[in-house]
């Protein structure tokens, strides 16, 4: 695939673009707290919890802490993981695909236990428990 000069030129334009919101200047796993912390050019610092995010979340903890920045600063790599996060994903709250993503917050909340919840469990319970599905 060719890719033509003013193809190319718009590529760069827009990592520039990119870069403006801030890139990674630092990475490191904070292991105690088990998770990820990450400093930008703009005085930021983003913490993330490493089981929030997709390609870490099974990581084995001592390879975590292997993180290489790459020349743009817009991606973080683990070499022995073969796993990437981009920081502008980062950046935004974006931590896994939107399936996984999904998943992950369908899990959490049906893991979440209130008075209301218990009591509606409750009344469907003395009500025969779910209705059986329709053919």
């Amino acid at each position: 695939m060719d890719v033509s000069e003013q193809e190319f030129q718009a590529s760069i334009q827009r990592g520039e673009d990119l870069r403006q919101n801030g890139y990674a200047v630092s990475a490191e796993y904070d292991a105690p707290q088990n998770r990820l912390v990450v400093s930008l050019s703009s005085g930021v610092i983003i913490t993330v919890p490493v089981h929030l995010m997709q390609e870490l979340a099974d990581a084995d903890p001592a390879a975590l802490g292997e993180i290489e920045i790459a020349p743009s600063g817009l991606a973080l790599h683990w070499p022995s993981l073969d796993a990437d996060v981009y920081v502008p994903s980062l950046m935004q709250g974006i931590f896994g695909t939107k399936r996984w993503m999904a998943a992950q917050l369908g899990a959490a909340g049906g893991r979440v236990t209130t008075p209301a919840k218990a009591a509606a469990a409750r009344q469907n319970g003395a009500k025969g428990g779910r209705p059986r599905k329709q053919a």
